[in-house]
């Protein structure tokens, strides 16, 4: 992070369709050169609230401003300092990938002294050198996402918008499009980025926890796996999986369970109540080996969170 004014900045933003809250009283600042990830289901309201920042959704209640405009008021002026990459590819695959990048030029006004060097800049951070000439539609998914990239940066935008850019990209090309986003980040680019996969919220510097419109918890990653349990967290593995599941439930001083693969997590107020898990199992016919204490991940966090705000609604989650 680079700056102390804040790029982008939400006081109560809200968005109503009809009697459904998709987005409900979200408050966000972010720096210059940040990398903020929003992580959430599907439906949590991630994607509203990424249009609402772009002006392309006019908020129902609260405000917002970008690069220092105003989302509800100044929505063209919005869209004019940002760059925009939707979860679904929106390139044309019958031009090839410098045809793409020139209309996109001309689309965000590049001036056209300046094309052929922003069009070099963008196939060289994508990794597209000798693939310029050849056709959208022929590129696996992974080009095609860093080729939407290069595309939305042509005209040097302050703030960069990505909406679920990595859904369906093999994991080594997901590792490398995380790449060119901090390579942006460096250069002060501010970065917000949805996604559903948890390990890639690992990559931001702070993380929006996001579930049914409300805010959960925000906060770097490790201050969320720090202070967003309440407990501690240990992994049984256990047969039959879905007894052991129900049991544990219902144990003494068991805070929470949830599976994980083949295996439990199983959250607990001490290590003395971990003790007491094997033999509590044992007793039900169920085979466990001993409990293993092991780091909460950003899953399991966010699974607790969420299960902490429906049993208490009025619990904003945390805000470091």
């Amino acid at each position: 992070m680079t700056g102390s004014q804040p790029v982008v900045v939400a006081e109560g933003l809200t968005k109503r369709f009809g009697a459904f809250t998709a987005v409900d009283r979200l408050d966000l600042s972010i720096a210059k050169g940040e990398v903020v990830g929003f992580i959430g289901p599907n439906g949590a309201g991630k994607s509203t609230t990424i249009r609402m920042l772009c002006g392309l959704l006019r908020p129902s209640a609260g405000r917002a401003s970008v690069a220092g405009f105003d989302v509800g008021r100044q929505p063209e002026a919005v869209r004019a300092h940002i760059g925009y990459m939707s979860q679904k590819f929106s390139l044309y695959g019958d031009l090839t990938c410098r045809e793409n990048l020139r209309f996109f030029a001309g689309i965000y006004r590049v001036p056209r002294q300046e094309r052929a060097e922003r069009t070099h800049f963008a196939i060289t951070m994508a990794g597209l050198e000798g693939r310029e000439d050849m056709l959208v539609r022929t590129l696996a998914g992974g080009w095609k996402q860093r080729l939407a990239l290069g595309c939305a940066i042509l005209h040097r935008p302050p703030v960069l918008f990505l909406d679920e850019p990595t859904s369906g990209v093999e994991p080594q090309a997901r590792r490398r499009f995380w790449d060119l986003i901090h390579t942006l980040a460096d250069g002060g680019v501010t970065i917000l980025v949805s996604t559903h996969y948890m390990d890639e919220a690992e990559y931001c510097n702070r993380i929006t926890m996001i579930d049914a419109g409300r805010l959960v918890a925000i906060g770097s990653p490790r201050e969320l796996r720090q202070q967003g349990l309440g407990g501690q967290l240990f992994e049984i593995v256990c047969a039959p999986l879905g007894a052991a599941l129900a049991a544990l439930r219902q144990a003494p001083g068991v805070l929470e369970v949830d599976i994980f693969g083949d295996k439990l997590h199983v959250l607990v107020h001490e290590q003395a109540v971990a003790e007491t898990l094997r033999p509590f199992l044992t007793e039900k016919g169920i085979t466990a080996d001993p409990p293993r204490s092991i780091a909460p991940s950003l899953e399991d966090v966010f699974v607790q969170l969420v299960s902490r705000r429906s049993k208490a609604p009025g619990d904003a989650g945390i805000k470091p």
